[in-house]
């Protein structure tokens, strides 16, 4: 049985969490997200999720802070469209040595939940004032903005907003909106809402419409949804 927690971290626009699971196959859904992740003595950055993650759990402890949509670029120097759908090590986005560092410090912490989420606040620090612009467009699309109205929000036009998109979310406006989207039907899902009232409270056009973009961005059912 999987054991998940998770809780608000001190470092805005963050989630703190931690996992024990028995070995297996795990599956990690599209949310707009990023995380940095400690297990077994590495740290891993988890770019942003275009479609099922899928992997093999050894039975490892996890501990991992989310960032919200846009937030972690800014934090590691990089833009996110270069992790997209990827999984890598700490030591291939900063400096090897001091990943090693970093790593070495959360292995040897008596909390290594608040180590990791002291480690991110450090990063946050040194990268400086954060930038409000990628948080406007997630919460405009998240609202249900299109995306020319979202560029007029923000004030950049609309091939600008592109680009931005791609640097802070690794894919363009229209896949964030769609990814917000499929989980606020997973929440709705969640807690057994059926599909046609899930297709209608969260923006689709239909169930037929709702099943479609499950099997896109979850690769299951709506029932394997409901009672998975």
């Amino acid at each position: 049985m999987v054991d998940y927690r998770e809780h608000i971290a001190r470092l805005d626009r963050a989630v703190i969490w931690t996992r024990e699971s028995p070995p297996g196959p795990v599956t990690v859904f599209p949310d707009g997200c990023m995380d940095l992740i400690w297990t077994e003595g590495t740290l891993l950055v988890a770019g942003p999720d275009s479609r099922p993650f899928h992997t093999v759990s050894g039975g490892s402890e996890y501990v991992g802070i989310r960032f919200a949509p846009g937030a972690a670029p800014r934090l590691l120097g990089l833009p996110a469209s270069e992790l997209l759908d990827q999984r890598v090590p700490l030591a291939d986005v900063l400096p090897s040595r001091q990943a090693r560092e970093l790593a070495a410090r959360i292995d040897d912490a008596p909390d290594r939940e608040h180590a990791l989420e002291t480690l991110a606040m450090r990063l946050a620090a040194d990268a400086g004032r954060a930038d409000p612009v990628p948080t406007a467009i997630a919460d405009f699309i998240a609202a249900g903005a299109t995306v020319a109205e979202t560029a007029a929000r923000v004030g950049i036009s609309t091939r600008m907003l592109h680009r931005r998109s791609l640097s802070a979310f690794g894919y363009g406006p229209k896949m964030l909106a769609r990814v917000l989207r499929f989980q606020r039907a997973l929440a709705a899902l969640r807690t057994g809402l059926p599909a046609a009232e899930t297709a209608a409270v969260t923006g689709y056009a239909d169930q037929a419409h709702l099943s479609r973009e499950l099997r896109d961005l979850a690769g299951c059912s709506v029932r394997s949804l409901q009672t998975g």
